[in-house]
């Protein structure tokens, strides 16, 4: 054998340690599955039903024919940045100067990756309630920073509390990364419960990144902007969207609001790994801004009767359900069946075709649960609570 070279068994592996050590996303097997089968109905994807307004199609398309296909700033259009600022002012009463503290991103994930990029150095600690969006644990890591889980639990409605907080902080904590309203369990923080949070905050010098993506999705309460409490502006980088209160998945647009300092960071990474959120979504996301009101209201009030009949159903089944207040997910307790979450969810698929995510996707604290998306037609919503039912009763009889 030549001097410097090696057998095959021996080679290192190409992929990184740090990779390797990030399993794959429990959702995506799920869907993996369900683009196999027909006739399922699916509670799975996190996605709204209804397609994007007509008016905010329209801008997109009129911007292509205007031939206006090239980069933007690296910051984003300035008519969109200010009519985000005037919407964060005009809604929570909180101004992010528009030339200076807000950046477009390619949607609201990439707001996530650059902030936590820019923010951590390796082994720095970042509190994340559990259950989570399944996209925190690995984005903390591929940053090189650390995990620090905080469980939240049902008897709170799944409500960050401060005890946990102080428990699972550790000299190494700088940045506490949150989203509410929740993904996945639907829950929502109160102003009283954000503002203990924020004295913690304070308390121990931390920094916020406060994922807002489901911010219009309240139903029966107001949702609280974390960096409009007091002091908290200048520790917060607020990520927020257009993905899901209108209707604007496909066209991966987001944004990230933080003090100029932060922002300054926050650019080295998005020019580098982005250069600008795509134009013509860029146009459309003024139209959404401009007139999209009343299609969100719409859409608003359409989820929520879906959430009433859904949470009413899995508990007329016996399946445990607190009332989500916020985006469109409901977050039932299925121990009560004596099957796991993961044996639940993988035989409803395959005996009745309806596809839920087995909570323990989200988390330790997600164990025993599912979670059911009603972004979904009513009637939709209707027969798979049928089908749930029937699937319940026939387990509990047999098994």
């Amino acid at each position: 054998m030549h001097a410097g070279y090696t057998t095959v068994e021996a080679q290192r592996s190409p992929v990184s340690r740090r990779l390797q050590a990030i399993p794959a996303s429990g959702i995506r097997t799920f869907f993996d599955i369900i683009a196999t089968m027909k006739d399922v109905i699916s509670l799975g994807v996190g996605e709204p039903d209804f397609i994007t307004p007509t008016q905010i199609r329209g801008a997109a398309i009129r911007s292509i024919e205007d031939g206006a296909t090239k980069y933007t700033s690296n910051f984003g259009m300035i008519e969109l940045r200010e009519a985000v600022s005037a919407h964060l002012e005009r809604r929570y009463g909180v101004y992010y100067n528009p030339e200076t503290e807000i950046i477009m991103t390619s949607g609201s994930s990439e707001a996530l990756n650059i902030a936590l990029q820019a923010l951590l150095d390796p082994g720095d600690g970042v509190l994340i309630p559990d259950p989570y969006y399944v996209a925190y644990p690995p984005s903390v890591a591929f940053a090189g920073g650390e995990a620090q889980l905080v469980p939240t639990r049902p008897e709170d409605d799944f409500r960050l509390r401060v005890r946990a907080l102080e428990d699972a902080l550790t000299p190494a904590t700088k940045l506490l990364l949150f989203g509410y309203p929740s993904n996945p369990t639907g829950a929502v923080m109160s102003r009283d419960d954000l503002l203990d949070v924020a004295a913690f905050v304070q308390r121990h010098d931390l920094y916020v990144i406060s994922d807002e993506i489901y911010d219009r999705l309240v139903y029966d309460t107001e949702h609280t902007c974390f960096a409009a409490l007091p002091g908290m502006q200048e520790r917060t980088v607020l990520l927020g969207g257009f993905s899901k209160a209108y209707a604007m998945t496909g066209w991966r647009l987001g944004f990230v609001a933080a003090p100029p300092e932060i922002t300054e960071g926050l650019m080295r990474v998005h020019q580098y790994i982005m250069m600008s959120a795509p134009t013509a979504a860029q146009y459309a996301a003024i139209e959404a801004l401009r007139s999209g009101e009343e299609d969100v209201r719409g859409m608003v009030h359409e989820y929520n009767q879906r959430r009433r009949v859904i949470v009413d159903g899995f508990n007329r089944i016996g399946l445990r359900c607190f009332e989500p207040r916020g985006a469109f997910y409901a977050f039932p307790d299925i121990t009560s069946t004596g099957l796991d979450d993961n044996a639940f969810s993988e035989r409803l698929l395959f005996e009745e075709k309806v596809a839920v995510v087995p909570g323990s996707a989200f988390g330790v604290q997600g164990t025993g649960h599912i979670r059911a998306c009603y972004a979904t037609a009513l009637p939709e919503i209707e027969e798979a609570l049928v089908r749930i039912e029937r699937f319940v009763r026939r387990v509990r009889n047999r098994d």
